[in-house]
């Protein structure tokens, strides 16, 4: 664990999901599959609290996010959510949706690569779930929907209008925001929505093993990679250069810098410390 965990202890039991860690590798399962993963208020707090805990965790360096059953993650349950923020006033309703984006941004923010591992339908907060991955590993059977305007709301929920242009750029961010209309599996990894696309039913074997091979890499070099890309969105080109400078003389004096030298010279792969 982090040196700088302060008083609280390491959750044992998650309620609303299911979680997994082997050899630096978290799995974490929506595990609804009568309703299709519907996420619940507690499935949300969960995950808002999951993640920020694995990544004080130093054990921890990669990160699958999947769904048990027929499908990835149908979105909010429609009775558990939709019908519940009904009877909610206005500072309910701001500080839920407020907790739905901290957990996109968790997930964002973590130092470990997260891989989404996609089948069936990824809808409304699922789709987005997936978006907010690194990685997203599909088969033939995902499909991905943005509902949000299909119930009343903005196409722009829990950061979809920042994230979504930035990954299949404006004019199909535009439409899938807009229209909520399906995107099926080859139609996403067309559009770069989906970074692979493998056999029917491979989607979380491929994923795990993705994670598996990020797990065993240069730790530090992968999450401050994950920060950059998410620091350099929105700054101008100067900066991301000055930034960029900064990073890698610090990276520069650290052990894995060292060791892939040391590796290069004794003609063996390198044995990467994450420091």
């Amino acid at each position: 664990m982090s040196p700088f965990t302060g008083s609280a202890s390491r959750t044992q039991e998650w309620r609303h999901l299911r979680l997994s860690v082997d050899a630096g590798v978290a799995t974490v399962t929506l595990d609804r599959p009568g309703r299709l993963n519907a996420l619940t208020f507690g499935a949300y707090a969960d995950l808002r609290d999951l993640v920020p805990e694995l990544a004080r965790d130093g054990s921890v360096r990669a990160l699958v996010l999947g769904g048990e059953g027929r499908g990835f993650c149908s979105g909010g349950d429609v009775d558990d959510i939709i019908g519940a923020t009904l009877g909610m006033d206005t500072g309910r309703l701001l500080e839920f949706n407020r907790m739905t984006g901290q957990v996109v941004r968790a997930l964002r923010e973590c130092p470990f690569p997260v891989v989404a591992a996609v089948h069936g339908v990824a809808a409304g907060a699922g789709a987005v779930l997936a978006l907010a991955a690194d990685f997203r590993i599909a088969d033939p059977t995902a499909r991905f929907v943005f509902l949000f305007t299909k119930v009343g709301l903005s196409g722009g929920d829990m950061g979809a209008a920042y994230l979504l242009p930035r990954v299949v750029g404006l004019g199909h961010a535009t439409r899938l925001l807009m229209l909520g209309e399906p995107v099926a599996a080859p139609e996403a990894e067309r559009i770069g929505l989906v970074s692979r696309l493998v056999e029917e039913g491979g989607a979380d074997t491929a994923a795990r093993t993705l994670a598996r091979h990020l797990a065993t890499g240069p730790a530090l070099a992968h999450a401050q990679t994950k920060a950059l890309l998410t620091a350099e969105l929105d700054m101008p080109l100067a900066a991301s250069l000055e930034l960029d400078a900064a990073t890698q003389a610090l990276l520069m004096t650290g052990a894995d810098y060292a060791e892939f030298h040391a590796a290069f010279r004794a003609k063996r792969p390198p044995e990467w410390q994450g420091r």
